[in-house]
């Protein structure tokens, strides 16, 4: 009887220790969107296809290897921080949270992040792993304050189906693209004649992100140091104007789909309505597995992709920006530190993994392996960290000067202003809240 309760209490204690171990809990916050019904229980990264089917994937494959932690998952709408400030306020912030590089520094200007260089040297984790921009993205004054996961940027997605109807392939099988201005316009009339669908298919209702992220780009092709003073921008200039009309006649001239939102131009461009997509790198997975299936307008291959081709002379550039993970301030147990190191590490050693959304990985040795080689398209992009070019790091308010730039110029590409009040009025409203700060 004795070794009966002996044995008992045994089981006893050590189902104890095992449940309290089972209860570190870590608090995940993220954007990517919420697909369940499809990857709620998947765990074959392998087999998961877009953002949001890669990353729900692996957290549950991470859960399955780890049986003492249990990740808690809410999905918040893009970008998410408006509800992260509110929860900063109210002293109740996530464990892990996903931030764009662009937003670090808003967050460290209040001291609002933990730096994370013990917790990823305990794994095993060093600056030297990652690339330029994404170890740039994430570093201030020598500390990481992030986990870099990707770097991203705009993109022309092409359907070359519709390419090959309007003439515009090459002998090799790839498409005639535009070298400068001139040959943009000239291409895109060609196109439209032959298919009677405008050129591109953009985001250009209910959005701010695509206009502002093409301005940088183009500014940024042009070689213009146009925020030579992160506390100052300077956009009225010939550069600037050159950019903005650029963008304007496209849409005088009738070369773009218009009055579509972001999900209408997604699924726009599967459709056909247009032949070159202007829009990330995370749609690359997804519309190559689209290409193909049957029954949609990139079936039989019919999709390729590429950098943003030099429509200015200037400098090969790119504006890009990334995912990282980040750790809101708080109180923390040992235990759950341990526990968002171990994550970390799951989710840094998976990088390829998220790579095959169209992200760039933030990871060097991805770069190096044979399976990323193979993945479609990137020989075509592999110029692209060597260009990529961010606002400078000592930018803030990244996001709200966005949103100004992105209404300002949507204002001047649909007639609402003229180029240089929409100019004017964006440098004005961003240098005002700048001083502000």
């Amino acid at each position: 009887m004795k070794k009966m309760l002996l044995g008992t209490l045994s089981a006893i204690v050590m189902g104890m220790a095992s449940m309290a171990h089972a209860e570190t809990t870590i608090n995940l916050q993220r954007f990517f969107g919420a697909c369940d019904a499809k990857y709620g229980n998947s765990t074959d990264v392998s087999k998961a296809v877009g953002e949001c089917g890669i990353i729900t994937t692996l957290i549950n494959k991470f859960e399955k290897q780890n049986p003492d932690i249990h990740v808690k998952v809410t999905v918040v709408e893009w970008p998410g921080y408006d509800q992260l400030n509110a929860q900063l306020v109210s002293n109740a912030a996530p464990d892990l949270v996903t931030m764009h590089y662009s937003a670090i520094p808003d967050y460290l200007s209040h001291h609002l992040l933990m730096p994370l260089d013990k917790i990823l040297a305990k794994e095993g984790i060093t600056k030297d792993d990652f690339t330029g921009p994404a170890i740039r993205g994430v570093t201030e004054n020598g500390h990481m304050y992030g986990l870099p996961f990707d770097t991203w940027t705009m993109l022309f997605h092409v359907n070359l189906n519709l390419m090959k109807k309007a003439g515009l392939m090459n002998a090799d099988g790839t498409p005639i693209l535009p070298t400068s201005e001139k040959t943009f316009f000239e291409q895109a009339e060609q196109f439209k004649k032959a298919t009677g669908k405008p050129y591109l298919v953009q985001i250009l209702a209910n959005e701010t992100a695509s206009y502002a992220r093409m301005f940088y780009t183009l500014l940024m092709k042009q070689n213009s140091d146009f925020f030579k003073d992160p506390s100052k921008i300077d956009i009225t200039t010939a550069k600037a104007r050159a950019a903005l009309s650029f963008m304007k006649r496209i849409n005088d001239e009738g070369l773009t789909t218009v009055g579509m939102d972001y999900p209408a131009a997604v699924s726009g461009f599967t459709n056909g309505a247009g032949g070159i997509a202007v829009n990330g790198t995370w749609l690359i997975g997804t519309y190559n597995a689209q290409s193909h299936e049957s029954g949609n307008a990139l079936s039989g291959g019919g999709y390729a992709v590429y950098p943003f081709p030099q429509i200015f002379p200037g400098r090969d550039a790119s504006y890009v920006d990334g995912h990282s993970w980040v750790v809101p301030r708080g109180d923390r147990s040992e235990a759950k530190r341990d526990a968002i190191g171990r994550l970390l590490k799951f989710l840094y050693q998976h990088d390829y993994q998220w790579s095959r959304t169209g992200h760039l990985p933030a990871v060097k040795a991805v770069y190096k392996t044979e399976k990323f080689k193979m993945l479609p398209f990137r020989n075509n992009l592999a110029e692209i960290p060597k260009i990529a070019h961010t606002l400078p790091k000592g930018v803030l308010r990244q996001f709200s000067i966005q949103d100004i730039i992105g209404e300002e110029v949507s204002a001047a590409v649909s007639g609402d202003k003229s180029i240089n009040d929409a100019l004017e009025s964006a440098q004005e409203r961003i240098n005002d809240m700048l001083d502000n700060l």
